[in-house]
């Protein structure tokens, strides 16, 4: 597993695959908030067969390190700053929730390099009820390890097996917390849904129907200010990489394959 010093931070990241053919532009795997590079594990695995594709760790998750990110556009430089060292120039951003987020900045940063992308259970704009908001700035005043096992343990569907969301609760909380709280604020300070709307690079927009971490709604509000948006609706929660992979890997297969313009 190799590793890449940027700015500041060692990026721990993946890049298999075929580096020629007609296999298409390399997908960029990006995960979301407290998690790792692994939550691809299932959509890395089969694409790698015929295309190139490439993961990582965002700063302070999984293997890699350095300090937590204040804004959205921190991590999506990493992510450039990567990609150049791999001679990347056109991509495919695969993103999930904050990853999802990532993906949005660099195409509005970098259109040119954007072929198309992937939103998975991601939101354009962070939005909450005055009931929903003040439960999360209560939340945030727990202790740590409950703060994120509270968070995680609500982003899946209902009927997921518990000793797996264990797992995912243990994996989020190793996370440093100084990540953890500065991702948090990066996220709820996103916002770019009055910019969407000049994107034009063709959009895949996949989200769980039990997502309540961020909700269908906010989601369809985003996908209206899309010009060139496919959504599928995937009967899951909010971690929907892992609750139905199968499912995510065949929709991503039937975009990622069509020709580009």
């Amino acid at each position: 597993m190799p590793k890449l010093e940027v700015n500041g931070a060692v990026i721990a990241y993946d890049d298999e695959g075929p580096r020629d053919g007609d296999g298409g532009a390399p997908l960029v795997f990006i995960h979301g908030w407290t998690a790792d590079r692994h939550r691809w594990d299932d959509q890395f695995a089969h694409f790698a067969v015929g295309r190139r594709v490439i993961r990582l760790d965002l700063r302070g998750h999984g293997e890699s390190t350095g300090a937590g990110a204040r804004t959205v556009g921190e991590l999506a430089a990493d992510v450039v700053a990567l990609l150049d060292h791999l001679e990347v120039d056109r991509f495919v951003p695969v993103g999930h929730s904050m990853g999802g987020m990532i993906a949005q900045t660099l195409v509005l940063d970098h259109p040119e390099r954007v072929e198309r992308m992937v939103l998975v259970d991601s939101i354009s704009r962070m939005t909450y009820s005055w009931a929903r908001g003040l439960l999360l700035a209560v939340s945030t005043l727990l202790p740590f390890k409950l703060f994120v096992a509270v968070n995680i343990q609500r982003a899946f569907a209902p009927g997921y097996p518990k000793e797996k969301i264990r797992e995912y609760v243990d994996a989020s909380a190793a996370t440093p917390r100084e990540v953890v709280m500065t991702c948090y604020g990066a996220m709820r300070a996103f916002d770019v849904l009055d910019r969407v709307g000049g994107i034009s690079a063709p959009t895949l927009i996949v989200h769980g129907y039990h997502d309540i971490q961020l909700p269908l709604s906010q989601m369809l509000r985003m996908a209206n200010a899309y010009p060139d948006a496919v959504v599928r609706i995937v009967d899951s929660g909010h971690e929907l990489p892992v609750e139905k992979p199968a499912e995510l890997t065949a929709l991503l297969g039937q975009f990622v394959t069509v020709p580009a313009a």
